[in-house]
């Protein structure tokens, strides 16, 4: 099996390129401070009804060392987690919250370096009392994630990586980066130009 780990070196523009938009999750699941390191691990999967948080603070007792906890929520009106939910989460192994929904306490959050990638911050906490299975499908900004996907999360967003895909896809990002790194600047610079002057030509768009 691929070693999920190995995925910190594959750029998620690469995963993006190899796996198409469905994987992507949408423009406003990003990192909440700068610069955030690369993450890569396997989903711990959480649903959160809108205003509560129950089932995020249960998680991080429960998600195991390296996972990337990927909560479903859609709620922009309550936090789902503050500083000491991620403190917890950092202390425990856990390598990053991706979440369908806003945080608070972001300075502090930010001071510890744990990476968090959601909607935004608001100071309002949520309640706890809706309890819901754990790891179970979800949907997060857009992707359907099951338990054990390989998430892959950096500055350029947050990409999902099927976990019956996981070693296909980590030899077909290898593979593409290695060619990427043997083609000097002026090779790209030509085949680019070929291949949009036919497909320019293809569309009946003339030279000056």
């Amino acid at each position: 099996m691929a070693d999920v780990d190995a995925f910190t070196d594959i750029p998620t523009t690469t995963l993006a390129d190899l796996l198409g938009r469905e994987q992507v999750m949408d423009i406003g699941i990003g990192p909440l401070w700068e610069p955030v390191p690369r993450v890569a691990g396997p989903a711990f999967t959480v649903r959160c009804p809108p205003g509560d948080n129950l089932m995020l603070h249960a998680a991080i007792h429960r998600a195991g060392p390296g996972s990337v906890v990927v909560v479903e929520s859609g709620d922009l009106d309550y936090a789902l987690a503050g500083g000491n939910v991620c403190a917890v989460a950092r202390r425990r192994g856990i390598t990053a919250f991706v979440a369908d929904g806003v945080i608070r306490d972001l300075a502090e959050i930010r001071e510890m370096r744990f990476p968090v990638f959601a909607r935004g911050v608001i100071p309002i906490p949520g309640t706890k009392s809706a309890a819901r299975p754990l790891n179970e499908r979800v949907r997060c900004g857009g992707v359907t994630v099951d338990a054990g996907d390989t998430v892959v999360a950096d500055e350029e967003g947050v990409v999902v990586v099927p976990g019956a895909r996981r070693e296909e896809i980590l030899a077909a990002a290898r593979s593409k980066l290695a060619k990427e790194a043997a083609e000097s600047l002026d090779d790209w610079e030509s085949a680019h130009r070929t291949r949009i002057a036919g497909i320019l030509a293809d569309q009946g768009y003339e030279e000056d």
